[in-house]
């Protein structure tokens, strides 16, 4: 289960990063289906194209799709490597971006496909998705674990 600091890089990020761009939509802990298995990363970034409707125009509720963005936040009892091969999986299936967030090592592990995995630490910019209008880096995600640092 998920332990305060978790809970606070998670509830900052949910809101920068929804409100970069209109095409997409943030949500925490949403279960994605697809290839053979399931995966619930923190916070996923999807499309609105790629969110199925019924017909009362409300989203249906198995979402059978790889999300754009997968985003994983570590917890001290959270296996990596189970993590790292969540967010693989995402990218084998179409995701485009996918983020472990390790607030022990103040890191954040940046994967896209076929390409290598870029750790970024400190005022490194982070690789956000195409077209998203947000400029953050590592030390600004986690100076929102200093308290009163961003309090709203």
């Amino acid at each position: 289960m998920p332990k305060t600091r978790h809970s606070i890089l998670q509830k900052r990020l949910l809101p920068a990063i929804d409100d970069s761009r209109e095409e997409y939509t943030a949500l925490p802990e949403l279960r994605c289906t697809f290839g053979g298995r399931s995966v619930v990363p923190d916070i996923v970034l999807v499309s609105w194209d790629k969110i199925k409707v019924n017909e009362a125009e409300e989203p249906e509720d198995n979402f059978l799709e790889a999300p754009d963005w997968s985003i994983e936040i570590l917890s001290p009892d959270q296996n990596a490597n189970r993590v790292i091969d969540n967010i693989l999986h995402c990218l084998g299936h179409g995701s485009q971006l996918g983020w472990p967030i390790d607030p022990d090592d103040y890191s954040v592990l940046i994967f896209a496909p076929q390409q290598e995995p870029n750790l970024c630490r400190g005022s490194q910019q982070l690789r956000v998705l195409a077209g998203i209008d947000m400029m953050i880096t590592a030390e600004q995600v986690f100076g929102w674990l200093k308290v009163g640092q961003g309090r709203a």
